[in-house]
């Protein structure tokens, strides 16, 4: 009997206690609470909706694949464009691509813009390329056009390579898989092909 007659008034003062804590709660919010300053609010992105409406981009793009030799391809982009109805292909703009053989060599893309072609099963880099490789050259000139289902790079205009051997300059190149069979790979360089050794010491 005594302990429930302490039990009731336990809580009966609980609810006089209870809301008297809570209101003591909520007035010092209210008095610490700074005004709020709609300059310092958080920022939302600063995207132009009509512009996105009118030119559906995406930013950051990331292609990733496997080529039927079993290099794996992977290229990234600042911006990318879809294809149109009106025929204008996906575009993208400051390009890096890293093709990975199964030899263990890398080779890396860079380019100003380009655009994939997935029907032609191509991509297009243009405004500047630049081609890093494991082995220690590099490879400069304007356009490259690369497959995506099998390594097939090609640099079709001028090409300026500097590596451990010196410098060697040509009209176009190529990188292909080698047709013996195994996972060798075959840079061959055409045209007006100038070579200025001058090995490493």
């Amino acid at each position: 009997m005594a302990q429930s007659d302490f039990h009731s008034r336990l809580i009966g003062w609980l609810k006089i206690l209870l809301p008297l804590v809570a209101l003591g709660i909520l007035s010092t919010l209210f008095l610490v609470a700074r005004t709020i300053d709609p300059d310092n609010a958080i920022p939302y992105a600063d995207v132009d909706v009509e512009d996105r409406l009118r030119e559906p981009r995406m930013t950051a793009p990331n292609y990733a694949g496997l080529t039927a030799d079993g290099a794996a391809l992977t290229i990234r982009a600042d911006e990318a464009r879809p294809a149109s109805d009106s025929g204008t292909r996906a575009s993208a703009l400051a390009l890096s691509g890293v093709l990975e053989t199964p030899d263990g060599g890398r080779t890396e893309l860079l380019a100003g813009a380009g655009q994939i072609d997935p029907g032609a099963r191509r991509i297009l880099l243009t405004d500047g390329v630049t081609i890093r490789s494991s082995t220690g050259w590099q490879v400069q000139g304007e356009n490259l056009t690369a497959a995506m289902d099998t390594t097939d790079i090609e640099m079709p205009d001028a090409v300026t390579a500097t590596g451990p051997a010196g410098v060697v300059t040509a009209d176009s190149l190529r990188l292909t898989q080698a047709g013996d069979g195994e996972d060798s790979y075959l840079l061959v360089f055409n045209g007006a092909v100038k070579l200025v050794y001058a090995p490493a010491n």
